[in-house]
């Protein structure tokens, strides 16, 4: 009992540190993070989806960060402590599922350490393709504890918060929502099989359809069908068999690894099929991982921004393998040392996402960049200068970012080219002195329509961002287009990105060299694919 109150507490002291870690730091500003803080900013300001702006995903997404906005305000380091609350009711979900699995204590614990490092610790920031995931298992951890609940009416409960959160994933993004409900319906499927009562799979299938329903008929008055609608005209599909079987095949060599130890363990673990039907709790725990597994390998193709989006595999692939080893070789658990043993396995393990911020106080800079002499004379190669491919100098190095003093922008720094060129904004007639400016921001500085302020254009047809072909198409761009042709705006901000496939549609630009006047220009506040801020006015 005290090592299961050590570790009890190690667990969620590990899930909530981890989570606060960032709130007390500084950052530079993300890539992207323009559209977590204008969506968030809309819905805490009153604005819907669909109603006062579209978007191809689901407003879930943005629900956590606005109530952070309306309770602490609309700044961009907000977004950073709504992520910090969404990593600890992450972790605890996690931990909830590994609980309602029986998963032995010291493999609970390094799972959990596991979990917290590879996913929640280095996502800062809110973004749809992580906290899709998150609705997902604070889903499955519901459906669990109604599965392995032994009173009836906690069982309803359970799978109707199971349903209510299928939905909030679904309607954060449709694939890691859809895979949600897979999961959980394929698990009750088999429950209901073995407990000969199918009333809570079909509760639940129809609970989650019912919530899905009320949702799709209350926004289709809204353009909803053309907004949340992947794979149709004008969207693009991004579910391709081929590229599904080309990743797999030709990458994923971790999931490939972890599929084939976790069937052997299976045939292993059970001798016939009746035994291994009537495992209840272990066939679940299988299904899980194995469902698990499934979805990493859908996910890294329908949802390849970022690139380790769906690194969750690795934690529930380990609680499942190293659960059965243990319990396999009788390795005795009444001890603290296995835990303090796989504790330290996995920090081992995941050293490179904690070591950035060591290295910067444990190790000196390498000096041999570019072409160095010895002290007696002879050249020096080694592997910080064996290739003198020159970087990009537009790029700024983040060291050498400082801080804004805007207020929407406190704990935040900017290339200082950008803090100036938004400091021109701020300063220029236009901005200063005519009320009810009409500004269109086609940019990356979505904070300014705080700071300046100016009304942020709203209906249906507005799209929430402009990246051309995902979160605006062709009906969109000719309606700016048509305002630009009619000296509609006082002000436009394009943010021109050469390297990227009409993040900002390259047309709108083009219109606008024609028909307004370019008055000044600076970096984008990127560390990746640079990119110039350009000011227009009218002529």
């Amino acid at each position: 009992m005290k090592q299961s109150r050590i570790l009890n507490f190690l667990e969620v002291s590990v899930i909530v540190l981890l989570a606060l870690f960032p709130v007390f730091l500084s950052f530079p500003y993300r890539v992207n993070v323009f559209l977590s803080w204008e969506g968030a900013y809309r819905i805490s300001e009153g604005q819907l989806p669909f109603r006062d702006f579209g978007i191809p995903l689901g407003g879930m997404y943005w629900v956590v960060p606005a109530i952070f906005f309306k309770i602490l305000g609309a700044q961009v380091i907000t977004l950073v402590k709504a992520q910090a609350f969404i990593n600890i009711i992450s972790g605890l979900a996690f931990r909830s599922i590994l609980k309602s699995l029986d998963v032995l204590p010291p493999v609970k614990f390094a799972s959990v350490l596991l979990y917290c490092i590879s996913f929640s610790f280095f996502n800062f920031w809110p973004w749809y393709n992580h906290t899709v995931l998150v609705y997902g298992f604070i889903a499955i951890a519901f459906l669990l504890k109604a599965i392995f609940s032994v009173a009836s009416g906690k069982r309803w409960m359970y799978v109707a918060l199971a349903a209510m959160f299928t939905f909030f994933s679904f309607f954060t993004k449709q694939d890691g929502g859809g895979l949600t409900f897979l999961i959980c319906f394929f698990i009750l499927l088999y429950t209901g099989w073995y407990e000969k009562k199918w009333q809570y799979a079909l509760g639940y299938t129809g609970a989650t359809i019912a919530i899905a329903f009320l949702a799709i008929v209350f926004f289709s008055r809204y353009d909803f069908g053309y907004w949340f609608n992947h794979g149709q005209p004008p969207h693009n599909a991004r579910v391709s068999g081929g590229d599904m079987i080309n990743e797999f095949f030709g990458d994923s060599q971790w999931l490939k690894f972890y599929i084939f130890l976790v069937l052997f363990i299976a045939a292993v673990q059970f001798k016939n099929i009746q035994t291994f039907l009537a495992e209840k709790k272990q066939m679940v725990f299988l299904l899980l991982t194995l469902g698990i597994l499934c979805m990493a390998g859908i996910f890294q193709v329908t949802s390849y921004t970022p690139t380790n989006s769906n690194i969750f595999f690795h934690s529930f692939a380990f609680a499942f393998i190293l659960n059965f080893v243990v319990k396999r070789f009788g390795i005795n658990t009444a001890s603290l040392k296995l835990s303090v043993l796989l504790g330290a396995g996995v920090l081992l393990w995941w050293s490179h996402i904690y070591w950035n911020y060591m290295q910067r106080v444990l190790v000196k800079p390498v000096a041999e960049t570019g072409i160095v002499k010895s002290p007696t004379g002879e050249n020096v190669v080694g592997m910080h200068n064996a290739s003198l491919v020159e970087k990009d100098t537009s790029i700024i190095p983040q060291g050498q970012w400082v801080n804004a003093k805007l207020a929407t922008l406190r704990k935040i720094k900017m290339p200082e080219p950008t803090v100036k060129g938004i400091e021109r904004i701020m300063s220029m007639d236009v901005v200063r002195n005519k009320k009810d400016i009409r500004v269109l921001n086609m940019s990356e500085l979505t904070f300014l329509a705080k700071e300046i302020p100016y009304e942020m254009e709203k209906g249906p047809g507005f799209p929430l961002w402009y990246h051309l072909g995902v979160g605006m198409f062709n009906r969109e761009a000719a309606m700016f287009e048509e305002k630009i042709n009619n000296n509609y705006y006082d002000v436009v901000l394009f943010e021109y990105l050469p390297a990227l496939n009409n993040f900002y549609p390259f047309h709108i630009r083009d219109i606008l060299k024609m028909k307004y006047k370019q008055v000044d220009s600076f970096y984008a506040p990127r560390n990746t694919a640079p990119g110039i801020i350009e000011v227009y006015v009218k002529e």
